[in-house]
């Protein structure tokens, strides 16, 4: 029995249904309510010990009725083994913060709710971390525009950075020209020494 296939079945009897392998690794799906003792079981059981975490990330699935992805990265490094562990949850119910098993995960959960306004339970610190005060919306869900809803300039009059709606003096064009790398259909001076011609 191979390293993967082995740990595809332990982590398959902790979450309590059949674990997903794909491209070398293997992912597990849990309820969200109960994350907090499937990353204790994983962290401690003497087979896992996926004792490092690594990440926290989102991913939104806007057209699915709990749009988020909650996916936990776990490393265990006696054991040479990375795990995926995944949750879904939607825009207003929270999930439960993961720091009382891995404190690393402070930076993670804030980052998750900054970009996708997925939030934590009993986080002790559930703030903003990378967009600017008093940002509005979420910038890695699909529906956020692409150009936000504020921009930001320094006003030489006020001395000061003010914030204003965004104002686009002309609509996204779309270029549809020749590659510059193709180049022109006509020889340059001196080209036709690497085309072989006489020069």
């Amino acid at each position: 029995m191979s390293d993967l296939t082995a740990l595809s079945e332990k982590a398959g009897a902790i979450a309590g249904q059949p674990a997903h392998v794909a491209h070398g690794e293997v992912t597990i799906t849990v309820a969200s309510d109960r994350i907090l003792e499937t990353l204790k079981v994983l962290r401690d059981d003497p087979n896992c010990q996926f004792a490092v975490l690594i990440d926290i990330c989102g991913v939104d699935y806007p057209e699915r009725e709990k749009r988020f992805d909650v996916v936990y990265h776990l490393l265990s490094p006696r054991l040479n083994q990375r795990l995926r562990v995944k949750i879904a949850t939607d825009e207003t119910t929270p999930v439960a913060s993961v720091i009382a098993v891995y404190p690393a995960a402070d930076w993670y959960e804030r980052e998750a709710y900054d970009m996708y306004g997925i939030r934590f339970l009993g986080h002790p610190d559930l703030r903003r971390l990378l967009t600017d005060y008093g940002f509005q919306g979420y910038p890695l869900r699909k529906d956020f525009p692409l150009t936000g809803f504020v921009e930001v300039r320094y006003d030489d009059e006020a001395k000061r950075v003010i914030y204003e709606p965004v104002r686009l003096t002309q609509e996204f064009r779309d270029f549809d020209f020749e590659s510059p790398w193709e180049g022109p259909n006509h020889v340059l001076p001196g080209d036709e020494k690497a085309a072989g011609g006489k020069g």
